[in-house]
């Protein structure tokens, strides 16, 4: 968990207002009432129901990123984690009048239910509505029945309740029906989260940490500490199956809120960020939840929403909700395509994902593509291989892969003070695949051609990626082009052959980079290893000059890619990580040839 802030020490007075004030500059349909820090939809129709929301600021894009027409009328936003005050509450309600009446969506929490509901209460004494009603948002799963006593706490399930509702009412639709709707919706909803750590509040003095080897479930939003602490830290797996057992087992009594059991029945699922999951982690969240949900609850969903809804500030954390989106329907007296066609709906709220209209079908629609691979590698007579011991070539190879795998540590440290840190991943998934390609069924060695294992390799740097993958991609097919120009029945074993092929597709390698020796790159080994190969004819000789030269390169100021950006230190004197796995591998394969 991260204490570090760039507001420091002014959450309460300035964070909340001045990313309201932001938004509403960003956003022209919106307004703000400074002193209350209210959000509003400027072209709120009083002949509509108005919907207000609200809560603890720290939620963010709820509430006031969920104003818009199609959404919200406007949202009360309270301090950092606490209940707007009633002032406020009264505040949104009078800047969003309706003739139908005003329903306030709220979370169920202590302070929101007492804030909300007192400004209900003066709302009716004073003739400001002529309907007013408080619906909590209740779909936390992670406390069991018998404990809980206020009802569950609300998770980021809600938001598909305010969609919901809040397209009913931009339809004309009565109070009544609006009310109805919302309910349904609430009451056919499940959630649990989980959490890696507690959130920082700006300002305030840090929370206790969740030890490493601790998986928090049923992590709530406001830096509770979790209904259970998991330990040894599970697997993706086991802690995906262990929350959806939470959402969809029917036979524990404490948490089966909401039945799944129909076939028939509609769901869509909900992955939510707590703030502090990369988008990518976030996505592979989801692909094992979708999994899971198929393959053992035989659920498909029928919409998925997979992004940032409601957070914890930076919470390390996300949240899983299932709707049973049939039930709500039933429970509403709707037609389900009518529901699954107001939550679908577009709206002006700005933090909404407007996507495609849900289908009811659309779960039958296969979202996987799966094209044929191009066989890229070319026919090579038998009079055109060249050949050497199949055990040669095997420990030429392995000892080159092992010994870039054993460098990966290394590499990836040096790599996250100049770079972004995956050149060791890189170079250790390359060998890895190459070394798959050895110990299969039909190892890519064993008939010792250079050609068979040339493109098996090729194959496994185009899956490579990144500046390093091009760069070997680009090297490797000139290299095999190369040898295929060399004279028939060539010796397998001559360094000219090799030598020479390598010093031409160096050249041709320089007409797709301007990288060059001294410009902190993988070019600082290659090009002086290269024409010390070509120059001798000595493999270990060659091998020596790019030892210099991949420690060399600790010194050079770097001229391409992300190093350059970073800012120099006697302290970054380090290899640059491309050029140092060049000579690792290098230096395994001379070990392979003296073997």
């Amino acid at each position: 968990m991260s204490d570090k802030h760039y507001f420091p020490e002014t959450a309460a007075n300035q964070l909340v207002p001045r990313a309201l004030r932001a938004l509403v500059r960003a956003t022209p349909h919106l307004s703000l009432l400074d002193a209350d820090r209210v959000i509003y939809n400027n072209q709120h129709d009083p002949a509509r129901v108005a919907i207000v929301g609200g809560g603890g600021s720290g939620h963010e894009p709820a509430w006031a990123s969920y104003v818009g027409a199609g959404l919200l009328s406007g949202a009360a936003c309270g301090d950092i984690f606490a209940s707007p005050s009633t002032k406020q509450v009264l505040a949104a309600m009078a800047a969003t009048p309706s003739e139908q009446g005003i329903i306030l969506v709220i979370t169920n929490y202590t302070g929101d239910r007492l804030h909300f509901g007192l400004a209900a209460e003066r709302a009716r004494a004073s003739g400001l509505s002529p309907e007013v009603v408080v619906l909590p948002a209740t779909d936390d799963v992670s406390i069991p029945r018998s404990r809980v006593r206020v009802g569950r706490r609300g998770l980021a399930g809600h938001v598909l309740t305010l969609k919901a509702v809040g397209a009913a009412a931009q339809a004309k639709y009565s109070f009544k029906r609006c009310v109805d709707i919302s309910k349904a919706v609430n009451d056919s909803l499940v959630t649990i989260g989980s959490a890696l750590d507690h959130c920082h509040v700006p300002g305030r003095q840090a929370h206790e940490t969740v030890d490493k080897d601790v998986c928090v479930v049923g992590a709530g939003i406001h830096n509770e500490p979790g209904a259970e602490h998991v330990s040894p830290f599970p697997s993706v797996e086991s802690l995906i199956d262990h929350c959806l057992k939470r959402l969809c087992d029917p036979n524990d009594k404490e948490r089966a809120f909401i039945s799944f059991e129909n076939k028939d029945d509609k769901v869509i699922l909900l992955i939510n960020n707590y703030g502090g999951l990369s988008n990518l982690e976030l996505g592979a969240l989801a692909d094992e939840v979708i999994t899971q949900l198929e393959s053992s609850w035989n659920i498909s969903p029928v919409k998925i929403y997979c992004g940032t809804f409601e957070t914890s500030l930076n919470g390390p954390g996300f949240s899983i909700s299932l709707s049973n989106v049939s039930q709500a329907a039933r429970e509403a007296n709707m037609p389900l395509h009518e529901l699954l066609d107001l939550i679908g709906s577009p709206t002006a709220a700005p933090a909404w994902p407007n996507s495609p209209p849900l289908s009811i079908d659309s779960s039958k629609v296969s979202t996987t593509n799966t094209k044929k691979v191009v066989d890229m590698q070319p026919s090579i007579s038998p009079e055109a291989d060249i050949k050497i011991a199949p055990a040669l070539l095997d420990a030429v190879l392995r000892r080159g892969c092992e010994a870039a795998i054993a460098a990966e540590p290394k590499l990836t440290e040096w790599d996250m003070v100049m770079g972004d840190g995956d050149c060791g991943e890189a170079v250790k998934g390359v060998s890895a695949a190459i070394l798959a390609f050895l110990d299969g069924p039909s190892s890519i060695a064993a008939s010792g051609s250079i050609f068979t294992a040339l493109f098996a390799i090729l194959q496994a740097v185009d899956d490579m990626g990144g500046t390093l993958g091009a760069i070997l991609g680009i090297l490797l097919s000139a290299f095999a082009s190369e040898l295929q120009k060399a004279p028939a029945l060539r010796d397998g074993l001559s360094p000219v052959l090799y030598s020479v092929a390598l010093a031409a597709a160096t050249e041709s390698l320089k007409h797709y980079t301007a990288a060059r020796e001294g410009d902190r790159t993988v070019m600082d080994v290659l090009l002086p290893f290269a024409e010390t190969f070509a120059r001798s004819n000595d493999f270990s000789g060659a091998v020596a000059v790019a030892a210099d030269k991949a420690e060399a390169s600790r010194y050079l100021k770097p001229q391409f890619g992300r190093a350059t950006y970073v800012g120099e230190d006697k302290e970054q004197e380090l290899p640059d990580p491309g050029a140092w796995a060049l000579f690792e591998f290098l230096q395994g394969i001379e070990s392979g040839l003296k073997q």
